[in-house]
């Protein structure tokens, strides 16, 4: 079931064994604290966590028999494992067996994240699995202007968009902003785009968007003005050099993509949101020169960490290369 199904279906009570997956952490840790709240009393005699790395072979019968232990005090007992992906005989000699037949005041919760060797556990008999992936847009900015309305606080579409945007669509933060924001306009206040601008914190992988948002709209001055920002903030030369490889380094895998948003986003381990905006700035960009950019940054990395420039002057034939293109870039390399 998609995560916002899951409060609604705990009404009915607790599914005996759940599956987190899903790159968003925030999803996963809420349903955690969701089953804690609605089900779990005493919480240091009924909830015991495990990592499944640790449970290889005959290990696995630890985390059974804590499944069978029976809750002291509590309407259940929560054991919890975090990526669990057991081999075909480890499956077979003890997971499937307890999954088959599970102890009914029990709730195994477990949490993967990537994609792991092993069983599929998606597919085992007697798993509720809880999709825990990334949220569309429309889910997101709902989710933001209901927390503000149960707060007391007006904030209109703009608001909660920029909060979106800011925060490239990771639930994670755009919780910890929405927090944030609620306590800066406090009960019965009222929030504005300023509000948003002056409070949000957009941090390096946005402020590097903004950099290329910025030489897609031929806007030197915006390019520059956020690169001293980030220099202000004490980033340095080598580490802006970094993430603009890596930013155009993304641009490029996703120029080269053919599938959908989702199936990139699968592909390059990125949220589809991102994909979707990377998409957009490579295209108002051009293949081309986005490919140039990444090759050029590449090069400048490899004459750094070899000694034929500094980082500083590589930072300026990178500027001198985005902003005016190849026939105006200067080659301003130091040797160290």
């Amino acid at each position: 079931m998609k995560f916002v199904l899951f409060k609604k279906s705990l009404e009915e009570g607790a599914a005996p064994v759940y599956l987190f997956d899903g790159e968003e952490e925030y999803f996963k840790q809420r349903g955690e604290e969701m089953l804690k709240e609605r089900f779990l009393g005493e919480p240091s005699l009924n909830y015991t966590a495990f990592r499944g790395e640790a449970l290889k072979g005959n290990a696995l019968s630890e985390l059974i028999a804590a499944a069978r232990c029976f809750p002291f005090l509590s309407e259940k007992r929560i054991v919890k494992v975090t990526d669990l992906y057991p081999s075909e005989r480890e499956y077979q000699t003890w997971l499937r067996p307890y999954l088959e037949s599970p102890e009914p005041s029990t709730i195994l919760l477990i949490v993967n994240g990537g994609k792991g060797k092993g069983v599929d556990l998606r597919k085992a008999p007697g798993v509720t699995r809880v999709d825990c992936s990334k949220a569309d847009e429309e889910t997101v900015l709902r989710w933001i202007y209901t927390r503000f309305k149960r707060a007391g606080i007006a904030a209109d579409t703009d608001c909660c968009s920029r909060i979106f945007l800011y925060c490239l669509g990771d639930m994670s933060r755009v919780a910890g902003e929405t927090e944030k924001l609620i306590a800066y306009a406090g009960t019965g206040g009222a929030l504005t785009v300023q509000d948003v601008d002056a409070v949000v914190y957009r941090d390096t992988d946005f402020k590097i968007y903004e950099m290329t948002e910025a030489l897609g709209k031929g806007n030197a001055a915006k390019y520059l003005s956020v690169l001293f920002e980030l220099t202000e903030k004490g980033m340095d030369e080598g580490g802006i050099l970094n993430a603009l490889l890596s930013y155009f380094r993304t641009l490029t895998e996703v120029s080269l993509l053919r599938s959908s948003d989702a199936d990139a986003a699968a592909a390059l381990g990125m949220k589809e949101y991102a994909v979707k905006m990377s998409r957009r700035q490579a295209s108002a960009l051009g293949k081309e020169r986005v490919r140039g950019a990444y090759r050029r940054i590449f090069a400048l990395q490899s004459a750094v960490r070899s000694g034929k420039c500094t980082p500083q002057g590589a930072l300026l034939s990178v500027n001198a290369r985005l902003l005016f293109g190849d026939a105006q870039e200067k080659e301003i390399l130091f040797t160290e």
